[in-house]
């Protein structure tokens, strides 16, 4: 007859490194394919009415949790909106 698992011997089998490094692959798959899809949806919201603007710096910020790519070309659509945010401040002025 099997014993019964102690909670000790459960946790030392949940935190094994290769659990571990499944669960670390596992997160950025999820991550990815997430990130994306929205990233996808405001490309084509481009075309198509609706908040593409939005929506393709969410998809960025999915990503970037990831990747250092998508980090970089998160701080540059920051950079430009902040310019053109700014540029339309000083026209209404």
């Amino acid at each position: 007859m099997k014993q019964p698992d102690t909670p000790l011997r459960w946790v030392k089998r949940l935190f094994r490194t290769s659990n571990l490094d499944t669960v670390k692959i596992i997160k950025r798959v999820i991550v990815s394919v997430v990130g994306a899809t929205v990233l996808l949806i405001g490309v084509a919201l481009l075309v198509l009415p609706g908040p593409a603007f939005v929506v393709i710096p969410v998809g960025l910020a999915i990503l970037a949790t990831e990747y250092a790519w998508a980090r970089r070309w998160l701080r540059k659509a920051r950079r430009i909106a902040t310019d053109v945010l700014s540029h339309g401040d000083r026209k209404a002025s």
